[in-house]
C-alpha cells in the first residue's frame, strides 16, 4: 500500500541522516505508482577519484545508489529500511558532470525489498546500475531473519 510521499516528504527523510547531508541529495521526483524515485548528486571537490580530475569517486556513485534505492523503498514503507546487500557495476568514468540516480522498486515482499538503479550523467548516458535489497521486516519490528 503506497503512502503517497511528496517530493518535500523525501527530501526532509533524506535530510534527517547526518551521512546523507554530507551528499546534499535533491529529490527530483517522485512517483507513487510506478514506485520509482529520482534524485540527482551534484559534483563537488570533495567527490573526486584524485584530486584535480573531476572524476567521481565510486564510493561516491554507490552511496547515490544506496540512497535512492532506500529511499524509493520507502515509498510504500514510509521510512528508510536497512540493506540487505548491495552491488554496483561502473559502466562508465562520470568526469565533469552531476549525476542523476533513477531508482525502481522491483520487489516488495514481506521481508526483503529489491530496487534497481540506473546513474545517468548530465549527457542522460548511463555511468552505473545498482542492486539492492533492503529489509522490509525491520520496519514492522520483526527479530527473525
Amino acid at each position: 500500500m503506497s503512502t503517497e510521499l511528496t517530493i518535500a516528504d523525501l527530501q526532509e527523510m533524506i535530510g534527517r541522516s547526518r551521512f546523507h547531508q554530507l551528499f546534499h541529495p535533491e529529490v527530483l521526483g517522485v512517483d507513487n505508482k510506478a514506485l520509482q524515485l529520482t534524485i540527482k548528486l551534484s559534483m563537488r571537490e570533495e567527490f573526486e577519484r584524485q584530486p584535480g580530475t573531476n572524476q567521481w569517486h565510486g564510493g561516491t556513485i554507490s552511496a547515490i545508489i544506496d540512497t535512492a534505492g532506500c529511499y524509493a523503498l520507502a515509498l510504500l514503507s514510509a521510512e528508510p529500511l536497512p540493506t540487505i546487500n548491495f552491488r554496483t557495476d561502473y559502466l562508465r568514468p562520470a568526469i565533469g558532470t552531476d549525476l542523476t540516480a533513477i531508482a525502481q522498486v522491483r520487489q516488495a515482499g514481506r521481508k526483503v525489498g529489491v530496487v534497481d538503479v540506473d546513474v545517468h550523467d548530465d549527457n542522460g548516458r548511463l555511468i552505473a546500475l545498482g542492486r539492492a535489497s533492503y529489509s522490509i521486516s525491520a520496519a514492522q519490528g520483526s527479530t527473525d531473519q
